[in-house]
């Protein structure tokens, strides 16, 4: 394997020569062959338009063949690829394009008027479009550009990419991948997941998130297989499409919108031989529920975008609920005290710290906070507490940020929402730690009721007497139709905080 990137795709692509890299429901399709001479075309153009090695491409552009293939060719010609979400407004945009100075900023059709404004306004030089149709002044520009033939060269410690964390504790991070980070990272995942050139992905994330990107695509790519490129999850699509694909990587949400349509059935799954799930927790009511519904064990993994995968449940072997499994091969874990930061016993919840060729080389610009999280001796600190059962399965118990202290006692929020989820008429909570005068921080649940479940906060608190040490136990229980969530189903803690942030005001 090259220490470019590219370079390690490009033998795998040119090797694959006709096979099908990748497909669209409406009939678009690239080959390898095609899609490594579209990549020569794109880097074409972005060379015309400045882009030199070192340089980063800001890119929100809504999912489509050919945003994969622009992302390689930033690849080929040395670039730094960063992906945007699609969801950010203009003034976010303002701040990732003002921190990340990019040389090309490549946006929507649709939005071309206002990127240009930002643009001027954040000294970024070139502004290009790329539309879900192969359309687009990128495109048409790499028609006429000359092709840019050759493989830049790059270094394994080279950036290859750009990816801001969501800042939901501050402004977003830029955390650098280098061509190691991603290369080492997906060819251990192909080992240890068992991807083939026969295998066909059901691609149904979006792609501008690690786990969708890296985890998905890189994959893909070095293993030489196929993928479906659905625009969103969508759960008719995916009962179409599951008798044609081997794999499907997944979140949580796609698989509990599975379970509630009567047509998944071990027959529909026949011909699948993996499902992941990763980006938030998968429960162990879905997760038994999936495999009685369908025979299939899903496989959760865990990993984040500083460091992409770190964990994985076995292939062969107990995909235990509940947990994110082993570290994957040439991944070293340990689990410290929070305050001390020195190693605990097994089967003691601590501070989750990873080290291994995966994790990232620092956060863009940001030397004080690499500093804080990226320790001298290379493991870097997750923020997630987690715990390592007798068998060496990874638990993770919840965001440090999310920890409860309350009269002094730690209450992990995800021991009591194991215990209220076990309620009948609930389908998920979520337990937060807000101000309270007496106690620093109050317990508080807020929970989903089943349709038509009449359960009330008495019969919550109730249920949770002789499961859980009082000082556990939620103050308040408030009901909500749904839990806020991201683009990946993380629940945004942060947002229910502050929802609730005066449950205890009254009480000062």
């Amino acid at each position: 394997m090259s220490d470019n990137l590219f370079e390690t795709f490009a033998a795998r692509m040119h090797d694959r020569g006709d096979a099908t890299f990748i497909a669209t429901r409406e009939g678009r399709h690239y080959s390898y062959r095609e899609a490594l001479a579209h990549t020569s075309r794109i880097a074409g153009a972005l060379h015309a338009l400045g882009v030199r090695p070192g340089d980063r491409v800001a890119v929100q552009v809504d999912k489509s063949p050919e945003t994969i293939l622009l992302y390689l060719a930033c690849l080929r010609l040395g670039g730094v690829y960063l992906p945007l979400n699609t969801g950010y407004t203009a003034e976010e945009i303002r701040y990732f394009l003002g921190d990340a100075e990019p040389a090309l900023f490549v946006c929507r059709p649709e939005d071309l008027e206002a990127a240009q404004r930002v643009a001027e306004e954040t000294g970024c030089p070139q502004v290009a479009t790329l539309g879900t149709q192969a359309d687009g002044s990128l495109l048409a520009q790499a028609e006429q550009a000359t092709p840019f033939e050759t493989i830049e060269p790059r270094d394994a410690n080279d950036l290859a990419a750009i990816l801001y964390t969501s800042g939901t504790t501050g402004r977003s991070k830029g955390a650098m991948l280098t061509h190691r980070n991603l290369a080492s990272n997906a060819a251990s995942l192909v080992e240890a997941w068992r991807f083939s050139e026969s295998d066909r992905l059901i691609h149904a994330l979006p792609i501008f998130h690690t786990h969708g990107l890296f985890v998905a695509c890189n994959v893909i790519l070095m293993a030489g297989a196929s993928m479906l490129f659905l625009p969103r999850f969508d759960v008719d699509t995916i009962i179409e499409e599951l008798p044609n694909g081997t794999t499907m990587m997944g979140v949580p949400t796609f698989y509990t919108r599975l379970l509630q349509d009567d047509r998944l059935t071990r027959e529909l799954t026949a011909n699948m031989r993996l499902f992941t799930s990763g980006s938030a927790p998968l429960t162990a009511e879905t997760h038994q529920a999936f495999e009685q519904r369908t025979g299939h064990a899903i496989l959760e993994r865990y990993g984040m975008t500083e460091t992409n995968m770190n964990t994985s449940n076995p292939y062969d072997g107990d995909r235990i609920a509940g947990t994110v499994g082993t570290p994957l091969p040439g991944v070293e874990i340990r689990i410290t005290d929070r305050e001390t930061h020195e190693p605990v016993a097994q089967g003691e919840i601590g501070m989750l710290e990873v080290r291994g060729p995966n994790v990232f080389i620092g956060y863009w610009r940001m030397p004080e906070k690499t500093r804080e999280e990226l320790l001298d001796d290379g493991f870097f600190i997750t923020g997630d507490l987690a715990m390592v059962d007798e068998r060496g399965y990874v638990h993770i118990v919840g965001r440090d940020k999310d920890l409860v202290i309350s009269g002094g006692y730690n209450v992990y929020p995800k021991e009591v929402e194991q215990v209220i989820d076990e309620i009948d008429g609930v389908v998920e909570s979520a337990v937060i730690g807000v101000p309270h005068p007496d106690f620093g921080e109050g317990v508080t649940a807020v929970v989903v009721r089943e349709p038509g479940a009449e359960i009330d906060e008495a019969q919550v608190l109730n249920s949770l007497s002789g499961h859980l040490a009082k000082y556990k136990q939620p103050k308040r229980v408030f009901f909500a139709d749904s839990l806020p969530r991201n683009t990946m189903g993380k629940v945004q803690k942060n947002q229910l905080r502050q929802q609730y942030e005066d449950t205890y005001a009254k009480a000062r």
